[in-house]
C-alpha cells in the first residue's frame, strides 16, 4: 500500500533533526541514487521553485531502476497495518530504531539483505551501542522484525539477520521481596514510597499500571472489593482482589485524590519515578546490590503479591491470569517466595500442592 502524501509519487522525502532541534526535510527521486533536488524546513513544499527543481531533476535523472531502497520499504512498514496496530510506545521505539537504521542503510537496495555479508554490516552498525547491552540487543530485534516483515510482504526473498547475538542476560527468577526486605524499607522510607511498595506487593501490578491506579478501578464484590485493570503490557483485563493491607491503603487515600499513588507533593508519578524512588530508599535501607548481592527492583514484588493472592483464595489459574504468567511460572514464583519466607512456607506449599 503506497504512502499517502501530497507529494508527486516519484518524490522520496527523508528528514533529520538538527542540533538546534529543528526538523529539516530532504527530497530526492524515489529509487534513484544521487537525485537530491531540494531541502528545507517545510514538510510539504508548494512553491514554484520546489516544483521547478523537481522537474529539472526528473529531466536529468536516469531511467528508474525497478528496485526498492531500504528507506522505501521502511516507509511502507510504517504505513502497514502490522505497524499501526502496535501500541504508541512500541511504535515510537520501532520508528526511532528504524530511522537510525535507514540513516545508515536507507539509500541501499533492500535486496542487499539477501546477501550473507549484510549480517556483518548490521553487526558493525549496532556495535556503536555495545556499551548499553539493552540498546545493542533491541537494535537487532527491530532490524530482524523489520526484515521478517519485508520478507513476508515479498520485498525480499530471505535475509541473514535472524538470531543476532545478544549481550543482555539476566535471571531474576530467584529474586523476590521477602517480609524482612519489606520491613527494612518501611522503617526508613517516606510514606509515598511505602505506599508504592505496599501496592506492588499486594497487587502484583507493574510500575506502568501502579502509577495509573485510581479509585475508578476499585469495585465492590459480594465479599469485599476488587481492582479492575487492563494491563499495559498485554492489554488483558485483570481482576485483583483487594487484600486487607491494600484495602487500608485505599481507605487512607484522601477522598479528594483520584490516583491511589502519588509522589511526595501529591502529584502523579511516572513509572520511572516510582521505580527510582523505591530504588533510592531501598539503598538507604541497606538493600542495595553491594549489600545483598542482587538488584532488588519494584517489579520483583510480583512473586510476593502472587503469594498474597493465593492466601486470599485465588486459584493458580486466576493468579497466572492476573500476572500474565503460565501456570508453571505462577507455581514456581510462589514456591520461591515461600522458601525465603519461612513463616509462610508450610501453609503456602500446602495450598500449592492442592492446586497442582
Amino acid at each position: 500500500m503506497p504512502r499517502k502524501t501530497n507529494l508527486p509519487e516519484e518524490v522520496h522525502r527523508t528528514s533529520a533533526r538538527l542540533a538546534d532541534g529543528r526538523l529539516k526535510f530532504y527530497f530526492s527521486l524515489r529509487g534513484r541514487k544521487g537525485t537530491g533536488f531540494w531541502c528545507g524546513f517545510e514538510r510539504l513544499p508548494r512553491t514554484a521553485e520546489f516544483f521547478s527543481a523537481y522537474a529539472d531533476a526528473m529531466a536529468k535523472a536516469k531511467p528508474k531502476v525497478s528496485i526498492f531502497t531500504t528507506s522505501d520499504v521502511a516507509a511502507e512498514f510504517f504505513a502497514s497495518v502490522n505497524f499501526k496496530k502496535k501500541k504508541p510506545r512500541t511504535q515510537a521505539d520501532y520508528r526511532r530504531w528504524l530511522n537510525r537504521f535507514t540513516a545508515e542503510f536507507g539509500p541501499d537496495t533492500v535486496r542487499m539483505w539477501e546477501v550473507p555479508a549484510s549480517r556483518r554490516e548490521v553487526e558493525k552498525w549496532r556495535s556503536r551501542w555495545m556499551e548499553s547491552p539493552k540498546q545493542y540487543d533491541y537494535a537487532a530485534s527491530v532490524v530482524s522484525l523489520f526484515l521478517n516483515w519485508a520478507k513476508k510482504e515479498a520485498y525480499i526473498d530471505s535475509h541473514y539477520c535472524e538470531g543476532l547475538e545478544k549481550l543482555y542476560q539476566v535471571d531474576r527468577s530467584e529474586i523476590v521481596w521477602a517480609p524482612n526486605d519489606i520491613g527494612a524499607l518501611e522503617e526508613v522510607a517516606p510514606l509515598w514510597v511505602k505506599r508504592i511498595l505496599i501496592a506492588a506487593t499486594e497487587t502484583g501490578l507493574r510500575a506502568g499500571d501502579l502509577v495509573k491506579l485510581s479509585r475508578n478501578q476499585i469495585e465492590q464484590t459480594p465479599s469485599g472489593r476488587r481492582i479492575r485493570v487492563k494491563t499495559s503490557k498485554r492489554g488483558i483485563p485483570a481482576f485483583i482482589p483487594v487484600t486487607d493491607r491494600m484495602g487500608h491503603l485505599i481507605d487512607d487515600t484522601p477522598s479528594s485524590q483520584l490516583l491511589i499513588l502519588t509522589n511526595a507533593t501529591n502529584l502523579p508519578l511516572t513509572p520511572h519515578r516510582a521505580s527510582e524512588g523505591l530504588r533510592q530508599w531501598r539503598d538507604k535501607a541497606g538493600l542495595g546490590p553491594e549489600k545483598i548481592g542482587y538488584d532488588l527492583r519494584l517489579n520483583d514484588a510480583r512473586g510476593t503479591a502472587a503469594t498474597r493472592l493465593l492466601r486470599e483464595g485465588l486459584s493458580l489459574a486466576q493468579i497466572a491470569a492476573c500476572m500474565g504468567w503460565s501456570l508453571r511460572t505462577a507455581a514456581a514464583m510462589i514456591e520461591r517466595y515461600a522458601k525465603v519466607s519461612p513463616e509462610e512456607t508450610d501453609e503456602v506449599l500446602h495450598i500449592l500442592r492442592r492446586q497442582t
